[in-house]
Formats: C-alpha cells, structure tokens, sequence
C-alpha cells in the first residue's frame, strides 16, 4: 500500500490537533492534512489559547477532543533570541509539552507527537550525529534551555509509554527553511536572516553584511516539505525512540552566506562578527532511521528549496518591512 492510501486511510477517521498549526511548518503540516482527507482538524491559536497554562490546555482538548495530537507549538528563535530570553524560552517550553502530554494521557489520547529539536544534542556529538548519542553530554549552552525543555517531552514519552502504554512519539529535526518562513530578523533562523539581509543590501545599494561568528560552524537544513516525515512518522510508527528527521547535507555558514549571495544577486562582502558567538560547532545528522522505520527521505535539493525561499521572500518582502533589523 502506498504512503498517500495510508495516509487517507489514517487521517480520515480521526480527530486532529495541530500545536502551532498557524506557524511556518504547521501551515505544511495542514496542507499535507488536507491533501491525506483529514476532515476534522483544530489549530489552537496563540490569541486565543496560551499553552503554557494548564487551564487553557484543558480548553483546548475540550473543544478539540483529539484522537492525535501534533505538537508542533514552541517559543523558539535564533542564537541571539535564545540568549536574550534564555529562562522564558525554558519555562514555555517545558510547561506546554509536559502539561500537553500528560492532559493526552489522562483522556485517551490515540496518539501524540511530539517535535523536539537538533538543538538536544550535546554542544560536541561526533558527526553525523546519531539518536544513540543523544545523552552524551550537554547541549550548546546558547540553546541549551531551549533544547533541554524540549528534551523533557523524550523522557516523558518513554515513562509513560513504560507505566500507561501512552503511545507518543519523538522526532527531532533539524532546522527546516522555506516559503512562508519567518524573516524577522530578532527571531528568525539563519536562512530566513541571510536572505533578508542580502536582498535589503542589494537592494538599498549597500557593499557589506555583518554575520554573527566567523562562518566556520556547519549546519543541515531541510525543507519545510519535512512535514510529510511528520506526517509518515505519525501514520508508521509506534515507539518512543528518538528519530532524526533530516537532509543528509553538512554546509558551513560560511558557504551558505556565499550560496545565499548569489541567489539574492548580493555582489558586496560577508563581514564577520568575531564577537558574536557561532553556536554548535557542526550539526548533521544521521538520517537512516527515518528511512527504515516509516519511510521518510527528503526530496528538495538544497539549492532548489533555497531558491524557492529567495523568491517567496522577494513576493512578499513587504509584509516584513516594519520588522526592526538586527
């Protein structure tokens, strides 16, 4: 049976709730869902529901009454936001996934997913980082709050799966770009920062971008069409280890910031902020369970899903004008 016959045989007799369903990837994971035949999904919004109180998670699960819940939802941004809100970033995230998941548990909930981060593994895990070395060490200390609060839900996945046969599950992908991402330069990632920030140059005439760090540190990305291993991950598999969700491609920032300039036609210079921090010396991982265990591999090329972002940007660059640069 092919992934699309599981996926509208799965999704269509089940009740969805969608943590974050308004944000970047959750507006893939709804398309997806759409796509699959999901005819019942709930998107609790930020203005109305704050996940990090444990009465409004209550409200949520009222109104929604899922059978799966996709916890997608977080307070998250660059190496900059993490060390400016370093204990809101811990306590919010921390407080929406432990309450999320315990309120699931105590009404039945079918399933839950839940969307940790490559920010979770220790600051120097040998490369391609493999799920087995997730506990050998401490994570990159700029995101180590954030990492370690999302962390908390892997724990919390496998004690209940070993006392109450909870099922949930936990996956960890690495950054993910493309259309529609959030270029704000005070939170954004830093794919979304560079092109804005090589488009505004060009564009305003200027000869030079300042980058944080020194452009040695790499990284891996996917394209946000990671929402289908998302989706794989929830119709296929059924165990609380941790699973990578991944491209397979190491690039140093510094060659990304090269690769962005050509795309955005920025011909000025790359400065290099030496005082600012690089953050996690190297970040790949090693993706082959993915593949083994509910059949996810990314498709999108690096360099297609960068152009696809260069040019969804340029489409709707003004919507971002107001946001204060960094």
């Amino acid at each position: 049976m092919s992934g699309d016959q599981t996926g509208v045989g799965y999704w269509a007799k089940r009740r969805v709730c969608v943590t974050g369903g308004a944000g970047f990837l959750g507006s893939y994971i709804l398309e997806k869902l759409r796509q699959r035949g999901a005819a019942e999904v709930f998107v609790p919004l930020i203005e109305e529901y704050d996940l990090v109180q444990q009465s409004e998670i209550v409200r949520v699960l009222d109104r929604a009454r899922p059978d799966v819940i996709l916890h997608l939802a977080a307070h998250v941004g660059g190496i900059g936001a993490n060390r400016l809100h370093p204990a809101e970033f811990f306590y919010d995230n921390l407080m929406m996934g432990v309450q999320l998941m315990h309120e699931a548990w105590k009404r039945g909930v079918e399933k839950f997913v839940a969307l940790g981060t490559v920010c979770a593994y220790p600051k120097f895990t040998p490369v391609p980082f493999r799920e087995e070395d997730l506990w050998n060490g401490y994570p990159e200390e700029t995101n180590a709050p954030y990492g370690l609060a999302k962390k908390m839900m892997l724990v919390q996945s496998q004690a209940y799966r070993q006392q109450y046969g909870f099922n949930s599950i936990f996956l960890l992908p690495v950054n993910m770009y493309g259309p529609r991402d959030n270029f704000n330069l005070e939170t954004s990632h830093v794919i979304p920062a560079l092109i804005r920030k090589c488009v505004e140059a060009k564009q305003e005439g200027r000869e030079e971008v300042v980058l944080w760090g020194d452009g040695s540190p790499t990284r891996e990305f996917i394209f946000a069409d990671a929402a289908e291993g998302i989706l794989l991950a929830t119709e296929r598999y059924n165990d609380s280890e941790p699973v990578n969700l991944g491209s397979g491609r190491e690039i140093s920032i510094r060659d990304l910031a090269a690769l962005v300039a050509r795309l955005t036609g920025f011909q000025g210079r790359v400065v290099w902020d030496h005082g600012k921090p690089n953050g996690q010396p190297r970040r790949a991982l090693e993706t082959s369970k993915a593949e083994a265990l509910f059949g996810f591999r990314a498709q999108t090329s690096f360099e297609d899903g960068l152009r696809q972002t260069v040019d969804w940007y340029l489409a709707n660059q003004v919507r971002f004008a107001g946001a204060v640069p960094a």
